[in-house]
C-alpha cells in the first residue's frame, strides 16, 4: 500500500519513467465504467489499460507503426482522466444530473433507487395536459394518471397511492384549487429502457405533483426516498447506504429518508454522511414542509 497518488510500477528496462496510472484515472474508472461490488471488472479495465501501454512502449522502441486505434494519442505516458478514453473507450456511465438550473422545473424532483448496480439517482418528471373542456367550462370527467418509464407492477400501483395522496393533501391545502380535474397528469422516469420497480418512490413522486399542482420548483440539491401509504405515512425502504452513495455522486446535499431508516443511516461510516443535511419523515405532511 503506497501512499503515492498513483499506481506503482517497477520500470523494466527501456520503460519510460514518466509511464503512471494516475489516482484520477482509477477513481474515472470506478465511477464512470466499473459501478460494482467488487473488483473484477475494475482489474478487466486496468489490464486492457497495461496491454495497450505495453504495446505502445515496445512499438515505438521499435519504430513499428500502430493502428489508429492502438496508437498513442497523449504526447504522455501518464493514464490520467482526461486521456482514459484512449485506452478503455467512451464512459458506459453518464451523469446522474439532468438538470443542472435552480431550483428545477416545477414537476421534477429527483429520487433515490436501488439497482443491480447499487443505488442510482433517478428523477420523476410530471407533466400536465389540460383536459376538454365543454361549453358551460367544466372539464369532462375527473383527471387521469398517465405513466411511461418502463415501471413495474409495484411502481406502478404506488405511482396510484402518490396520485390519490397528492389529490388529498392538495384540497386540504388549497380547497379552492380543481387542478387535478382540470388537466391530466402525466408522470415519467426517464432512462426508459432500463426497468424500475419498488415502491421507495412514493414520496418522491407525491412531491413532483404537488410541485406541478401548486407551481412550486424544488431545489435541485435535494434527492428523497420512502414508501407512502393512502393516509401519508412514510414507510421504511431498503438500500440506505447505497442511494445515499447515489446522491452524493449525484451531487445532493439534503436527503429526506423515512423515520424508520433512521437506525440504517446511524450506522453508515462517517465519511458517507458528511457535508449531508438529512430529515427523516414518518408522515407525508414531513416531506411536505
Amino acid at each position: 500500500g503506497s501512499d503515492n497518488p498513483q499506481l506503482d510500477f517497477v520500470p523494466a528496462k527501456d520503460v519510460p519513467s514518466s509511464l503512471k496510472l494516475g489516482r484520477s484515472a482509477i477513481e474515472s474508472l470506478v465511477r464512470w465504467y466499473c459501478r460494482e461490488a467488487g473488483v473484477r471488472n475494475l482489474n478487466k479495465h486496468i489490464e486492457k489499460i497495461t496491454r495497450k501501454l505495453a504495446l505502445q512502449v515496445v512499438a515505438e522502441e521499435e519504430g513499428t507503426d500502430l493502428t489508429e486505434k492502438s496508437s498513442r494519442k497523449s504526447d504522455t505516458w501518464e493514464v490520467t482522466d482526461d486521456n482514459l478514453h484512449e485506452y478503455v473507450g467512451k464512459p458506459i456511465f453518464t451523469s446522474d444530473r439532468l438538470y443542472d438550473k435552480d431550483p428545477l422545473p416545477k414537476g421534477i424532483v429527483m429520487g433515490l433507487a436501488w439497482t443491480s448496480m447499487g443505488g442510482s439517482a433517478l428523477y420523476i418528471e410530471t407533466q400536465a395536459i389540460e383536459r376538454v373542456k365543454k361549453v358551460d367550462g367544466k372539464s369532462i370527467g375527473g383527471g387521469n394518471l398517465k405513466v411511461t418509464g418502463q415501471l413495474g407492477k409495484v411502481m406502478e400501483e404506488s405511482t396510484q397511492i402518490a396520485y390519490t395522496v397528492a389529490r388529498a393533501k392538495l384540497s386540504c391545502t388549497k380547497p379552492s384549487s380543481s387542478y387535478f380535474d382540470d388537466f391530466d397528469i402525466h408522470m415519467h422516469v426517464p432512462e426508459g429502457a432500463t426497468p424500475k420497480d419498488g415502491p421507495s418512490a412514493g414520496i418522491t413522486m407525491t412531491t413532483a405533483m404537488l410541485s406541478l399542482a401548486m407551481d412550486k420548483p424544488i431545489r435541485n440539491d435535494l434527492a428523497m426516498t420512502g414508501e407512502i401509504s393512502l393516509t401519508g405515512k412514510v414507510l421504511p425502504i431498503g438500500g440506505i447506504k447505497e442511494k445515499t452513495m447515489a446522491a452524493r455522486r449525484a451531487g445532493i446535499k439534503c436527503i429526506i429518508f423515512p423515520s424508520g431508516n433512521k437506525r440504517d443511516y446511524d450506522e453508515m461510516p462517517e465519511y458517507l454522511k458528511e457535508n449531508l443535511e438529512v430529515h427523516f419523515a414518518d408522515d407525508y405532511s414531513t416531506v411536505f414542509k
